[in-house]
């Protein structure tokens, strides 16, 4: 591993994902009670679908859960599709290090594919 990849928190992000999208074995419909680890005042109980709760609540699990939380929690089909609109809310290392270990497409990308 290079000091660029570690000092970048790729290490720290490769420990907190799972190594997989298909790995991800969230709920499709339903309501998540997130643990208090990672709920925000008002934002324990996560409708998932409704879109703009879902997409909140991806956010924070990407950001502080562990890898046992975003397996959990989060729905590869379901990220798919919230992928656009959840990117650029988070840091730029995660993003790239999301887009390639779950092979979401960035907007570069899905703009080159069609």
């Amino acid at each position: 591993m290079s000091v660029a990849h570690w000092l970048s928190g790729g290490r720290a992000h490769r420990r907190r994902l799972p190594e997989r999208i298909e790995d991800l074995r969230g709920p499709a419909k339903g309501v998540i009670m997130l643990p208090r680890h990672l709920s925000w005042p008002g934002m324990r109980e996560c409708d998932v679908t409704d879109d703009a709760t879902r997409r909140s609540m991806y956010g924070i699990v990407l950001t502080q859960g562990q890898r046992n939380d975003v397996a959990r929690f989060l729905n590869p089909e379901l990220l798919r599709a919230d992928w656009p609109r959840i990117r650029n809310a988070l840091d730029p290392r995660l993003r790239a290090y999301c887009e390639q270990r779950f092979a979401l497409a960035s907007p570069a990308e899905a703009g080159a594919k069609a």
